[in-house]
């Protein structure tokens, strides 16, 4: 029997799964886009990516929008059908900026992900989790997966595609890898490639991961984990996620209640000073919900991040799009400086400014102060 399949090679039979799909809005879904070969060499045999839709595709289907999460972050970018909270609640939902009863919004997990998409701890065609086998993905990569779930949904190209960090990184590959399906591109707190610092940070993530006792090297499901080095490399991530400014302000020189940093017999006993204790909780909070190899496998997806790969230069390469774009950097951002956005913004045709973030938090503004760039983006992006 013949299959038909669409441009990406996705069976017809997925397209019609997924038009008729009445799940409720805010909720997980699963696609199936078949076997995918990797930009690294490796090749990956079937892949499923997890996804969260809200509001209603319309008849010509020119109103969706991508939503793509940075780092650690799922697909649950704002309330659905129940009243758990997204992580961009000032940017996506009803009369929001990006109105969810105007716009066809879509939220992918990224491929190697650990919130539904396959991943490290996902069953490989041996029916154990990949671990160690998993391979290289970069960015490229998990665009092209995405592509397949876009055909397989019907659409044939984006109202607009956004996120901040890794999540503008992912908006970026997909305006230059297929302008012809990206009429707008909206890239926050992030540039055009990840900068030698930037992977020397997240070297120091993964690494404190794979020396972790517990690691096994990538295979440790069905036994302790390596919940140790994943805290770790969350302390060492937030530490760049947080201004310097931030933290002399909010903890200083403080203990933690109860603790005495300087009364210890030993180096091993002494007390807390209240910036450890912060460190600490966001560590802990982290192991309880994201797994060590995907964090791995996504931070190394994120090293990859050059948009310049293969392309020429960097205005040789962003030339390739023709999508209207939407630069925006955080002032206080230590991990990918302002200075980056207004690189990318100064290499793309025409004057496209930089909007700016004022956060005192630093990197992390571009998720909790968001709702500055309102009028904006009403303005500029989503008219």
């Amino acid at each position: 029997m013949t299959i038909a399949v669409t441009r990406s090679g996705v069976p017809e039979t997925n397209v019609h799964e997924v038009k008729t799909n009445t799940v409720p809005d805010g909720t997980v879904k699963f696609l199936s886009i078949g076997s995918l070969d990797l930009e690294a060499g490796g090749h990956l045999p079937d892949v499923t990516l997890a996804y969260e839709t809200w509001g209603t595709l319309n008849p010509d289907r020119s109103n969706a929008v991508l939503v793509q999460h940075a780092l650690t972050g799922s697909t649950h970018v704002t309330r659905g059908a129940s009243d758990e909270e997204g992580w961009w609640e000032q940017l996506a939902g009803p009369g929001a900026p990006v109105d969810t009863d105007k716009y066809f919004v879509i939220s992918i997990n990224i491929v190697g992900g650990c919130y539904g998409s396959t991943g490290p701890s996902t069953p490989a065609p041996d029916g154990k989790p990949w671990g160690s086998r998993f391979p290289l993905v970069t960015l490229r990569d998990t665009t092209a997966a995405e592509a397949r779930l876009a055909d397989a949904l019907g659409i044939g190209s984006w109202y607009a595609v956004l996120g901040g960090s890794m999540g503008g990184a992912r908006a970026l590959e997909w305006a230059v890898s297929y302008p012809d399906r990206v009429r707008r591109c909206g890239v926050i707190s992030i540039g055009a490639s990840s900068t030698a610092e930037q992977i020397a940070f997240a070297q120091a993530q993964t690494l404190a991961i794979r020396q972790d006792v517990n690691f096994n090297g990538g295979d440790y499901y069905g036994g302790p984990e390596p919940e140790a080095g994943l805290a770790l490399a969350r302390r060492i991530a937030h530490i760049t996620y947080r201004s310097a400014n931030e933290f002399e302000t909010r903890f200083g020189r403080s203990a933690q209640g109860g603790e005495a940093p300087l009364q210890a017999v030993s180096l091993g006993d002494r007390g807390r000073y209240q910036v450890e204790s912060y460190l600490d909780h966001q560590g802990t909070k982290l192991v309880r919900r994201f797994d060590a190899n995907s964090y791995i496998a996504i931070t190394e997806a994120l090293m990859s991040h050059d948009v310049v790969r293969g392309r020429g230069s960097l205005k040789e390469a962003l030339a390739q799009s023709t999508a209207e774009f939407f630069i925006a950097a955080v002032d206080t951002d230590r991990l990918y400086f302002p200075a980056q956005s207004h690189e990318l913004a100064a290499a793309l045709p025409g004057e496209v400014p930089v909007h700016v973030i004022e956060a005192p938090i630093g990197h992390d503004g571009f998720l909790t102060e968001i709702g500055q760039l309102n009028t904006q983006l009403r303005q500029n992006f989503f008219a």
